[in-house]
Protein backbone atom coordinates (compact mmCIF):
# COMPACT_ATOMS: atom_id res chain seq x y z
CA UNK A 1 0.00 0.00 0.00
CA UNK A 2 1.23 3.48 -0.90
CA UNK A 3 1.72 6.09 1.82
CA UNK A 4 -1.08 8.25 0.42
CA UNK A 5 -3.54 5.33 0.62
CA UNK A 6 -2.61 4.76 4.25
CA UNK A 7 -3.10 8.42 5.09
CA UNK A 8 -6.43 8.51 3.24
CA UNK A 9 -7.68 5.48 5.18
CA UNK A 10 -6.52 6.87 8.52
CA UNK A 11 -7.95 10.33 7.82
CA UNK A 12 -11.22 8.99 6.47
CA UNK A 13 -11.76 6.63 9.41
CA UNK A 14 -10.88 9.17 12.10
CA UNK A 15 -12.83 11.94 10.32
CA UNK A 16 -15.97 9.83 10.04
CA UNK A 17 -15.61 8.73 13.67
CA UNK A 18 -15.16 12.34 14.79
CA UNK A 19 -18.24 13.67 13.00
CA UNK A 20 -20.54 10.76 13.85
CA UNK A 21 -19.19 10.55 17.41
CA UNK A 22 -19.82 14.24 17.99
CA UNK A 23 -23.40 13.96 16.69
CA UNK A 24 -24.24 10.94 18.87
CA UNK A 25 -22.62 12.60 21.90
CA UNK A 26 -24.82 15.68 21.41
CA UNK A 27 -27.85 13.39 21.13
CA UNK A 28 -27.05 11.90 24.53
CA UNK A 29 -25.78 8.58 23.16
CA UNK A 30 -22.39 6.98 23.64
CA UNK A 31 -19.74 8.16 21.14
CA UNK A 32 -19.16 4.46 20.46
CA UNK A 33 -22.42 4.48 18.50
CA UNK A 34 -21.01 7.23 16.31
CA UNK A 35 -17.73 5.42 15.78
CA UNK A 36 -19.60 2.35 14.55
CA UNK A 37 -21.81 4.41 12.26
CA UNK A 38 -18.74 6.23 10.97
CA UNK A 39 -17.17 2.89 10.11
CA UNK A 40 -20.27 1.84 8.18
CA UNK A 41 -20.20 5.10 6.22
CA UNK A 42 -16.61 4.54 5.05
CA UNK A 43 -17.07 0.80 4.59
CA UNK A 44 -17.39 -1.14 1.32
CA UNK A 45 -21.15 -1.67 1.66
CA UNK A 46 -22.20 2.00 1.53
CA UNK A 47 -21.72 4.58 -1.26
CA UNK A 48 -19.03 7.23 -1.19
CA UNK A 49 -15.49 7.05 0.13
CA UNK A 50 -14.31 3.49 0.93
CA UNK A 51 -11.45 3.06 3.36
CA UNK A 52 -9.07 0.09 3.21
CA UNK A 53 -10.55 -2.30 5.76
CA UNK A 54 -7.34 -4.32 6.02
CA UNK A 55 -5.34 -1.27 7.06
CA UNK A 56 -8.10 -0.15 9.44
CA UNK A 57 -8.10 -3.54 11.17
CA UNK A 58 -4.32 -3.50 11.54
CA UNK A 59 -4.40 -0.03 13.07
CA UNK A 60 -7.24 -1.12 15.33
CA UNK A 61 -5.11 -4.03 16.55
CA UNK A 62 -2.54 -1.49 17.75
CA UNK A 63 -5.31 0.16 19.74
CA UNK A 64 -6.23 -3.14 21.41
CA UNK A 65 -2.56 -3.75 22.27
CA UNK A 66 -2.03 -0.29 23.78
CA UNK A 67 -5.33 -0.46 25.65
CA UNK A 68 -4.53 -3.80 27.28
CA UNK A 69 -1.02 -2.59 28.12
CA UNK A 70 -2.55 0.42 29.88
CA UNK A 71 -4.97 -1.79 31.79
CA UNK A 72 -2.11 -4.00 32.91
CA UNK A 73 -0.18 -0.92 34.09
CA UNK A 74 -2.99 0.10 36.42
CA UNK A 75 -3.84 -3.33 37.81
CA UNK A 76 -2.17 -5.18 40.63
CA UNK A 77 -1.58 -8.91 40.31
CA UNK A 78 -2.92 -9.34 43.83
CA UNK A 79 -6.24 -7.77 42.81
CA UNK A 80 -6.65 -10.21 39.93
CA UNK A 81 -5.62 -13.21 42.01
CA UNK A 82 -8.16 -12.19 44.62
CA UNK A 83 -11.02 -12.80 42.16
CA UNK A 84 -9.68 -16.01 40.62
CA UNK A 85 -12.16 -18.04 42.67
CA UNK A 86 -15.06 -16.56 40.69
CA UNK A 87 -13.34 -15.48 37.45
CA UNK A 88 -11.96 -18.87 36.42
CA UNK A 89 -15.03 -21.08 36.97
CA UNK A 90 -17.30 -18.21 35.96
CA UNK A 91 -15.67 -17.73 32.56
CA UNK A 92 -15.62 -21.47 31.93
CA UNK A 93 -19.26 -21.99 32.92
CA UNK A 94 -20.52 -18.96 31.02
CA UNK A 95 -18.59 -19.99 27.91
CA UNK A 96 -20.09 -23.47 28.21
CA UNK A 97 -23.59 -22.04 28.54
CA UNK A 98 -23.16 -19.80 25.48
CA UNK A 99 -21.75 -22.70 23.49
CA UNK A 100 -24.72 -24.93 24.34
CA UNK A 101 -27.13 -22.16 23.37
CA UNK A 102 -25.20 -21.74 20.13
CA UNK A 103 -25.56 -25.44 19.38
CA UNK A 104 -29.32 -25.22 20.00
CA UNK A 105 -29.60 -22.22 17.66
CA UNK A 106 -27.49 -23.97 15.02
CA UNK A 107 -29.79 -26.98 15.20
CA UNK A 108 -32.80 -24.71 14.65
CA UNK A 109 -31.29 -23.28 11.45
CA UNK A 110 -29.99 -26.70 10.35
CA UNK A 111 -26.25 -26.15 10.80
CA UNK A 112 -23.79 -28.89 11.66
CA UNK A 113 -22.84 -29.66 15.25
CA UNK A 114 -19.31 -28.38 14.69
CA UNK A 115 -20.60 -25.08 13.32
CA UNK A 116 -22.91 -24.72 16.32
CA UNK A 117 -20.08 -25.31 18.80
CA UNK A 118 -17.77 -22.78 17.17
CA UNK A 119 -20.53 -20.22 16.68
CA UNK A 120 -21.66 -20.57 20.30
CA UNK A 121 -18.13 -20.18 21.61
CA UNK A 122 -17.67 -17.06 19.46
CA UNK A 123 -20.72 -15.60 21.18
CA UNK A 124 -19.20 -16.31 24.60
CA UNK A 125 -16.16 -14.06 24.20
CA UNK A 126 -16.61 -10.45 25.30
CA UNK A 127 -14.82 -7.52 23.67
CA UNK A 128 -11.77 -6.24 25.52
CA UNK A 129 -12.12 -2.72 24.15
CA UNK A 130 -15.82 -2.36 24.99
CA UNK A 131 -15.57 -3.83 28.48
CA UNK A 132 -12.60 -1.68 29.50
CA UNK A 133 -14.16 1.42 27.97
CA UNK A 134 -17.50 0.93 29.74
CA UNK A 135 -15.89 0.25 33.10
CA UNK A 136 -13.52 3.21 32.77
CA UNK A 137 -16.32 5.59 31.74
CA UNK A 138 -18.17 4.76 34.97
CA UNK A 139 -15.07 4.75 37.22
CA UNK A 140 -15.60 1.03 37.89
CA UNK A 141 -12.33 -0.29 36.48
CA UNK A 142 -10.66 -0.43 39.90
CA UNK A 143 -13.67 -1.60 41.89
CA UNK A 144 -14.72 -5.12 42.81
CA UNK A 145 -16.89 -5.18 39.69
CA UNK A 146 -13.95 -4.15 37.52
CA UNK A 147 -11.57 -6.70 39.04
CA UNK A 148 -14.03 -9.57 38.51
CA UNK A 149 -14.88 -8.49 34.95
CA UNK A 150 -11.23 -8.04 33.90
CA UNK A 151 -10.20 -11.32 35.54
CA UNK A 152 -13.12 -13.00 33.74
CA UNK A 153 -11.94 -11.44 30.49
CA UNK A 154 -8.38 -12.73 30.94
CA UNK A 155 -9.70 -16.26 31.42
CA UNK A 156 -11.88 -15.89 28.30
CA UNK A 157 -8.80 -14.75 26.41
CA UNK A 158 -6.96 -17.91 27.47
CA UNK A 159 -9.91 -20.04 26.41
CA UNK A 160 -9.92 -18.26 23.05
CA UNK A 161 -6.23 -19.05 22.59
CA UNK A 162 -7.00 -22.72 23.18
CA UNK A 163 -9.90 -22.59 20.71
CA UNK A 164 -7.78 -20.91 18.02
CA UNK A 165 -5.15 -23.64 18.44
CA UNK A 166 -7.65 -26.49 18.35
CA UNK A 167 -9.82 -25.38 15.42
CA UNK A 168 -7.30 -26.24 12.67
CA UNK A 169 -6.27 -29.40 14.56
CA UNK A 170 -9.84 -30.72 14.84
CA UNK A 171 -11.50 -29.40 11.68
CA UNK A 172 -8.58 -28.86 9.30
CA UNK A 173 -7.78 -30.97 6.25
CA UNK A 174 -5.43 -33.13 8.32
CA UNK A 175 -7.57 -33.66 11.40
CA UNK A 176 -5.62 -34.78 14.44
CA UNK A 177 -6.11 -37.93 16.47
CA UNK A 178 -7.01 -37.94 20.15
CA UNK A 179 -3.36 -38.17 21.16
CA UNK A 180 -2.38 -35.27 18.92
CA UNK A 181 -5.24 -33.24 20.38
CA UNK A 182 -3.98 -33.79 23.92
CA UNK A 183 -0.46 -32.86 22.83
CA UNK A 184 -1.72 -29.64 21.24
CA UNK A 185 -3.55 -28.70 24.44
CA UNK A 186 -0.53 -29.49 26.58
CA UNK A 187 1.79 -27.49 24.34
CA UNK A 188 -0.53 -24.48 24.49
CA UNK A 189 -0.65 -24.62 28.29
CA UNK A 190 3.14 -24.83 28.50
CA UNK A 191 3.54 -21.85 26.17
CA UNK A 192 1.17 -19.69 28.22
CA UNK A 193 2.91 -20.59 31.50
CA UNK A 194 6.37 -19.97 30.05
CA UNK A 195 5.30 -16.63 28.58
CA UNK A 196 3.80 -15.46 31.88
CA UNK A 197 6.89 -16.57 33.80
CA UNK A 198 9.25 -14.81 31.40
CA UNK A 199 7.30 -11.56 31.44
CA UNK A 200 6.94 -11.53 35.21
CA UNK A 201 10.64 -12.29 35.66
CA UNK A 202 11.56 -9.53 33.23
CA UNK A 203 9.21 -7.20 35.06
CA UNK A 204 11.09 -7.80 38.29
CA UNK A 205 14.69 -7.81 37.08
CA UNK A 206 15.14 -6.51 33.54
CA UNK A 207 12.46 -3.90 32.79
CA UNK A 208 13.04 -1.71 35.91
CA UNK A 209 16.79 -1.51 35.15
CA UNK A 210 16.11 -0.68 31.52
CA UNK A 211 13.69 2.09 32.48
CA UNK A 212 16.20 3.41 35.03
CA UNK A 213 18.84 3.79 32.33
CA UNK A 214 16.43 5.49 29.94
CA UNK A 215 15.04 7.79 32.64
CA UNK A 216 18.56 9.03 33.43
CA UNK A 217 18.78 10.46 29.92
CA UNK A 218 15.95 12.84 30.88
CA UNK A 219 14.57 12.45 27.39
CA UNK A 220 10.80 12.19 27.32
CA UNK A 221 10.86 10.95 23.73
CA UNK A 222 13.24 8.09 24.54
CA UNK A 223 11.16 7.07 27.55
CA UNK A 224 7.97 7.08 25.48
CA UNK A 225 9.69 5.14 22.72
CA UNK A 226 10.98 2.56 25.21
CA UNK A 227 7.50 1.93 26.61
CA UNK A 228 5.97 1.59 23.15
CA UNK A 229 8.72 -0.80 22.03
CA UNK A 230 8.17 -2.90 25.16
CA UNK A 231 4.41 -3.04 24.61
CA UNK A 232 4.49 -3.76 20.90
CA UNK A 233 7.56 -6.02 21.10
CA UNK A 234 6.04 -8.24 23.77
CA UNK A 235 2.77 -8.32 21.79
CA UNK A 236 4.57 -9.53 18.67
CA UNK A 237 6.64 -12.07 20.63
CA UNK A 238 3.52 -13.40 22.34
CA UNK A 239 1.81 -14.02 19.00
CA UNK A 240 4.75 -15.28 16.94
CA UNK A 241 6.75 -17.28 19.49
CA UNK A 242 4.07 -18.48 21.90
CA UNK A 243 0.88 -18.50 19.82
CA UNK A 244 -0.87 -16.33 22.42
CA UNK A 245 -3.06 -13.36 21.51
CA UNK A 246 -1.27 -10.04 21.47
CA UNK A 247 -3.86 -8.58 23.86
CA UNK A 248 -3.03 -11.15 26.53
CA UNK A 249 0.71 -10.72 26.04
CA UNK A 250 0.59 -6.95 26.39
CA UNK A 251 -1.71 -7.19 29.41
CA UNK A 252 0.96 -9.30 31.12
CA UNK A 253 3.59 -6.79 29.96
CA UNK A 254 1.57 -3.99 31.51
CA UNK A 255 1.39 -5.90 34.78
CA UNK A 256 5.17 -6.29 34.68
CA UNK A 257 5.89 -2.62 33.99
CA UNK A 258 3.27 -1.66 36.56
CA UNK A 259 5.39 -3.29 39.26
CA UNK A 260 8.20 -0.80 38.61
CA UNK A 261 8.51 2.77 39.90
CA UNK A 262 7.62 4.12 36.47
CA UNK A 263 4.05 2.84 36.11
CA UNK A 264 2.40 6.25 36.57
CA UNK A 265 4.80 7.95 34.18
CA UNK A 266 4.30 5.23 31.59
CA UNK A 267 0.53 5.57 31.81
CA UNK A 268 0.54 9.37 31.51
CA UNK A 269 3.32 9.94 28.96
CA UNK A 270 3.79 6.81 26.88
CA UNK A 271 0.26 5.98 25.74
CA UNK A 272 -1.14 9.20 24.22
CA UNK A 273 -2.19 7.41 21.04
CA UNK A 274 -4.15 4.57 22.60
CA UNK A 275 -7.53 6.36 22.57
CA UNK A 276 -7.24 7.29 18.89
CA UNK A 277 -6.25 3.75 17.91
CA UNK A 278 -8.98 2.29 20.12
CA UNK A 279 -11.51 4.39 18.17
CA UNK A 280 -10.26 2.68 15.01
CA UNK A 281 -11.36 -0.66 16.48
CA UNK A 282 -14.99 0.47 16.52
CA UNK A 283 -14.62 1.98 13.05
CA UNK A 284 -13.24 -1.30 11.70
CA UNK A 285 -16.21 -3.19 13.18
CA UNK A 286 -18.65 -0.76 11.55
CA UNK A 287 -16.93 -1.23 8.18
CA UNK A 288 -17.81 -4.93 8.23
CA UNK A 289 -21.55 -4.31 8.34
CA UNK A 290 -23.53 -5.02 5.17
CA UNK A 291 -26.95 -3.37 5.77
CA UNK A 292 -28.56 -5.38 2.95
CA UNK A 293 -28.10 -8.63 4.88
CA UNK A 294 -29.81 -7.53 8.09
CA UNK A 295 -33.16 -9.10 7.19
CA UNK A 296 -31.93 -12.22 5.39
CA UNK A 297 -32.02 -14.54 8.42
CA UNK A 298 -34.31 -13.12 11.12
CA UNK A 299 -34.41 -16.32 13.21
CA UNK A 300 -30.63 -16.62 13.25
CA UNK A 301 -30.10 -12.93 14.06
CA UNK A 302 -32.81 -12.86 16.73
CA UNK A 303 -31.48 -16.01 18.38
CA UNK A 304 -27.92 -14.68 18.30
CA UNK A 305 -28.90 -11.40 19.96
CA UNK A 306 -30.91 -13.31 22.57
CA UNK A 307 -27.83 -15.36 23.49
CA UNK A 308 -25.54 -12.32 23.71
CA UNK A 309 -27.92 -9.93 25.47
CA UNK A 310 -29.96 -12.35 27.60
CA UNK A 311 -28.40 -15.82 27.86
CA UNK A 312 -24.82 -14.75 28.59
CA UNK A 313 -25.62 -12.10 31.21
CA UNK A 314 -28.14 -14.35 32.96
CA UNK A 315 -25.54 -17.08 33.25
CA UNK A 316 -22.96 -14.62 34.60
CA UNK A 317 -25.47 -13.15 37.06
CA UNK A 318 -26.32 -16.56 38.50
CA UNK A 319 -22.67 -17.63 38.70
CA UNK A 320 -21.44 -14.48 40.47
CA UNK A 321 -24.34 -14.63 42.92
CA UNK A 322 -23.63 -18.30 43.67
CA UNK A 323 -20.13 -17.26 44.73
CA UNK A 324 -21.60 -14.94 47.34
CA UNK A 325 -21.17 -11.53 45.74
CA UNK A 326 -23.87 -8.82 46.15
CA UNK A 327 -26.63 -8.63 43.57
CA UNK A 328 -25.47 -5.20 42.38
CA UNK A 329 -21.95 -6.46 41.67
CA UNK A 330 -23.26 -9.58 39.94
CA UNK A 331 -25.62 -7.53 37.75
CA UNK A 332 -22.91 -5.03 36.78
CA UNK A 333 -20.48 -7.83 35.84
CA UNK A 334 -23.18 -9.62 33.86
CA UNK A 335 -24.12 -6.55 31.84
CA UNK A 336 -20.49 -5.55 31.23
CA UNK A 337 -19.90 -8.96 29.62
CA UNK A 338 -23.07 -8.82 27.49
CA UNK A 339 -21.35 -8.00 24.20
CA UNK A 340 -18.97 -9.52 21.66
CA UNK A 341 -16.14 -8.09 19.61
CA UNK A 342 -12.62 -8.67 18.37
CA UNK A 343 -12.08 -12.21 19.67
CA UNK A 344 -15.35 -13.35 18.12
CA UNK A 345 -14.12 -12.13 14.75
CA UNK A 346 -10.81 -13.94 15.22
CA UNK A 347 -12.64 -17.21 15.89
CA UNK A 348 -14.97 -16.59 12.96
CA UNK A 349 -12.05 -15.93 10.61
CA UNK A 350 -10.21 -19.13 11.55
CA UNK A 351 -13.45 -21.14 11.41
CA UNK A 352 -14.21 -19.77 7.95
CA UNK A 353 -10.71 -20.69 6.76
CA UNK A 354 -11.21 -24.33 7.74
CA UNK A 355 -14.73 -24.40 6.27
CA UNK A 356 -16.83 -24.59 9.45
CA UNK A 357 -18.70 -21.28 9.39
CA UNK A 358 -20.39 -19.68 6.39
CA UNK A 359 -20.43 -16.05 5.31
CA UNK A 360 -23.92 -15.83 6.79
CA UNK A 361 -22.57 -16.80 10.20
CA UNK A 362 -19.75 -14.26 9.97
CA UNK A 363 -22.15 -11.47 8.98
CA UNK A 364 -24.48 -12.43 11.83
CA UNK A 365 -21.58 -12.09 14.28
CA UNK A 366 -20.84 -8.64 12.87
CA UNK A 367 -24.44 -7.48 13.30
CA UNK A 368 -24.66 -8.97 16.81
CA UNK A 369 -21.39 -7.29 17.72
CA UNK A 370 -22.55 -3.89 16.53
CA UNK A 371 -25.93 -4.14 18.27
CA UNK A 372 -24.41 -5.37 21.53
CA UNK A 373 -21.67 -2.71 21.46
CA UNK A 374 -24.29 0.01 20.93
CA UNK A 375 -26.65 -1.30 23.62
CA UNK A 376 -24.04 -2.28 26.23
CA UNK A 377 -23.06 1.21 27.49
CA UNK A 378 -26.73 2.17 27.74
CA UNK A 379 -27.59 -0.95 29.75
CA UNK A 380 -24.59 -0.53 32.03
CA UNK A 381 -25.53 3.08 32.70
CA UNK A 382 -28.94 1.84 33.87
CA UNK A 383 -27.79 -1.00 36.13
CA UNK A 384 -24.55 0.38 37.56
CA UNK A 385 -26.23 2.52 40.27
CA UNK A 386 -27.84 -0.59 41.79
CA UNK A 387 -24.54 -1.79 43.23
CA UNK A 388 -22.78 1.57 43.46
CA UNK A 389 -21.24 2.96 46.63
CA UNK A 390 -22.10 6.53 47.71
CA UNK A 391 -18.72 7.70 46.41
CA UNK A 392 -19.38 6.16 43.00
CA UNK A 393 -22.83 7.77 42.87
CA UNK A 394 -21.31 11.18 43.61
CA UNK A 395 -18.69 10.70 40.89
CA UNK A 396 -21.38 9.70 38.38
CA UNK A 397 -23.45 12.76 39.25
CA UNK A 398 -20.40 14.97 38.71
CA UNK A 399 -19.72 13.28 35.36
CA UNK A 400 -23.32 13.75 34.18
CA UNK A 401 -23.31 17.38 35.32
CA UNK A 402 -20.04 18.04 33.51
CA UNK A 403 -21.41 16.43 30.34
CA UNK A 404 -24.59 18.51 30.42
CA UNK A 405 -22.78 21.79 31.06
CA UNK A 406 -19.77 21.39 28.81
CA UNK A 407 -20.97 18.86 26.25
CA UNK A 408 -17.90 16.62 26.76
Amino acid sequence: MHGLDLILTLTGCLGAALIAGYITQRLGLSPIVGYLLGGTLVGPHTPGFVADIGVAEQLAEIGVVLLMFGVGLQFQIEALLAVRRVAIPGAVLQSGTATLLGVALASAVEWTLGAGIVFGFALAVASTVVLIRVLADHNDLHTQTGHIAVGWLVVEDLLTVVALVLLPVIFGENAASGRELVLALGLTAVKVVVLAALIMTAGTRVIPRLLDHVARTRSRELFTLTILVLALGIAVASATLFGVSMALGTFLAGLAVGRSDYSSRAASEALPMRDAFAVLFFVSVGMLLDPTQLADAPVLLGGTLAIVLVGKPLAALVIVRLFGYPFGVALAVAVALAQIGEFSFMLSSVASDVGILSDQASQTLVVASIVSIVVNPLLYRMVAPIGATPEQIDRERERVHRTLTTGC
